[in-house]
């Protein structure tokens, strides 16, 4: 298949020394049938028996065909020689680059853009403001906790979506709208990852079930009072499957959307990973220039001594040119980013300013949202370019009526170096000449103050079954029972180890013993499972909502009771409702680090 477009490039004059090529019925110094002959029949052709479109005398316009015959070209990564302004322009770089990039501009594109610019207008309305919505996943949605959870981010009109393995008890219990999902944590083919597109947060109050042996009675009245007044068992799938082989599949379902705090390497060369891409020259050759720019490796050239990617060349303003470009071929599958808030380049400057130019259209001549950045000379330096800074341009002109830029569907990436900047704008750093710029690295990264993207249901006690010298007498049912209960507590923690070690900004609550009261009681926050007492599920439900916005609360586990004793009833005026908390003069005393493992990993008896 064919495509066929339009383009207008440099008329040599009669005292160039270049090959003179014949479009259009201008004269050759060469001749058609050796120029046919190096091209192949049918990649140049001339249906126009005049130029449709004529700027000056300097432009003439021919016809290009693209055809599936003709291989891609590698990158060139060898030294560039030439001089500013002392090239001819090279149709067979102009050819490399297509062939390089298997596509040509839009035809239609390109003459809006000439249009454009003969008629000098520009827009002047504001560019689109992105759309940084996002949803919230609940697991275990139709728990005692994980049920209020959903109905305060409700009430928050915030999105939610809700993972659970009954969808008819989902619906009965959440309404018929509410955006469900149905899988098993313990099975990891349900967990499909198209489940969790879109999904920034997640909160998790999936637990091993624990009922009375005897059963309980129709009101429920035993789950109502707890374990603590009857004996129990594990009902369904073991501590186990749940807690740690669950923990394990769900944190691999959402780790992708929800990212982690490192942030993703996108390209470049850190310590002992790498990923790499596949960059190709774009240079104003494609308008009729000669400037000429590459990318090589430079095995030794990184800032501790490694590898790392050079953007290098010789930018000139001769035949209206201007800049350079190294830009990368499609991906294969679109880069996800949503879970970040920008990319990070870490680069060796050299005082002039560049572009980052990211597409979302597999198009080879598209909208490409840009943002520029100044850089230090011989200083090694990184660069942070939130999405949200990113214009959407079409050959240096902005786009108001473009689209908002979508993280989630990433395809290429561009660096360039411009006499232009934006709207008829000149950049003030550029000089003619050769230049040269490292880059180690792109990174995605979430930006300052992080908060918890995974907030975690787990319950006091994990760290106590094999502590050394406590009395067991004195801790609560679970603690005692551990072994009997399938070894609950145990593998509670080693689903909380799986947290902590995922790099998901996260926040582990582990509340005491769990009660239908109301909230609104007074709150002790404690660190080093040492704690006993009760706690209302609406209580651990609204903290659970409030450390997804608190950077107090990022990478800290605690424990949580009520003041009010556990023999103590706990009830509230309707008529005189309790303030509402501001969880954060809580979340502001926890420490990094205190877990309660800290007696257990000093003691030779193993969790």
């Amino acid at each position: 298949m064919e495509c066929c477009c339009y383009y207008s490039f440099p008329k040599p004059s009669s005292s160039s020394s270049s090959t003179i090529l014949n479009f259009q019925g201008v004269s050759s110094s060469v001749g058609r049938r050796s120029f046919e002959k190096t091209l192949r029949p049918g990649v140049l052709s001339s249906p126009l028996s005049k130029p449709f479109l004529q700027l000056n005398d300097r432009f003439q316009p021919f016809v290009y065909r693209q055809s599936s015959l003709y291989p891609p070209l590698r990158t060139y990564k060898g030294p560039i020689f030439s001089e500013a302004g002392k090239q001819g322009w090279d149709f067979g770089r102009f050819l490399k680059t297509l062939y390089f990039f298997n596509g040509l501009p839009s035809p239609a594109k390109f003459f809006e853009f000439l249009i454009e610019k003969l008629s000098g207008s520009s827009s002047s309305e504001p560019v689109k403001a992105m759309d940084n919505s996002s949803i919230i996943l609940v697991a275990g949605a139709t728990g005692g906790v994980g049920r209020r959870v959903v109905n305060i981010l409700r009430k928050k009109g915030l999105s939610v979506r809700v993972l659970v393995r009954n969808e008819e008890k989902a619906r009965r219990m959440l309404g018929p709208e509410v955006d469900l999902i149905v899988g098993d944590i313990t099975k990891e083919s349900t967990l499909v990852p198209e489940y969790f597109k879109g999904v920034r947060k997640v909160i998790n109050a999936v637990s091993v079930i624990v009922g009375p042996k005897e059963g309980d009675t129709p009101d429920r009245a035993k789950y109502s009072q707890g374990i603590k007044f009857f004996e129990p068992e594990i009902k369904g799938d073991s501590p186990e499957m749940v807690e740690y082989i669950g923990m394990k599949n769900l944190i691999n379902a959402v780790k992708g959307s929800v990212g982690v705090q490192s942030g993703k390497l996108v390209y470049g060369f850190e310590d002992n990973s790498s990923s790499e891409l596949t960059w190709g020259a774009l240079d104003d050759v494609v308008m009729g220039g000669v400037s000429e720019s590459t990318y090589r490796i430079d095995s030794t050239g990184g800032e501790n001594g490694g590898p790392t990617g050079v953007f290098t060349g010789v930018v000139s303003t001769a035949n209206n040119g201007g800049f350079t470009s190294i830009r990368t071929k499609n991906f294969s599958v679109p880069e996800d980013l949503s879970a970040y808030d920008g990319l990070e380049l870490r680069l060796k400057g050299d005082g002039r300013r560049y572009k980052l130019i990211v597409r979302t259209s597999s198009d080879w001549d598209t909208v490409g949202y840009t943002s520029s950045f100044d850089t230090v000379e011989g200083q090694w330096q990184s660069v942070r370019l939130p999405f949200s800074s990113l214009r959407p341009i079409f050959r240096a002109r902005t786009v108001s009526d473009a689209p908002p830029f979508d993280p989630s569907q990433i395809v290429s990436l561009q660096l360039m170096f411009s006499k232009f900047e934006y709207d008829g704008k000149l950049n003030p750093t550029f000089v003619e000449g050769a230049f040269q710029l490292p880059v180690s690295s792109i990174r995605a990264y979430i930006k300052d103050p992080i908060t918890p993207r995974f907030v975690h249901v787990g319950s006091a006690g994990v760290t106590r079954p094999d502590r050394p010298g406590l009395d067991l007498s004195k801790q609560p049912p679970a603690v005692r029972l551990n072994k009997e209960l399938g070894f609950i507590l145990t593998f509670k923690l080693k689903g909380e180890d799986l947290v902590r070690e995922s790099g998901i900004p996260y926040t582990i609550v582990r509340p005491c013993a769990l009660t239908e009261e109301p909230a609104g009681a007074d709150l002790i926050f404690d660190q080093g499972d040492n704690i006993t007492g009760k706690i209302s599920r609406e209580e651990v439900a609204q903290i659970c909502v409030a450390a997804l916005e608190s950077p107090y609360a990022c990478d800290k586990t605690f424990e949580v009771k009520s003041v009010i004793p556990f023999s103590e009833p706990y009830t509230v005026d309707p008529e005189n409702p309790p303030p509402e908390k501001d969880y954060n003069v809580y979340f502001k005393t926890l420490k990094d680090g205190i877990t309660g493992k800290e007696i257990l990993e000093r003691s030779p008896v193993a969790v």
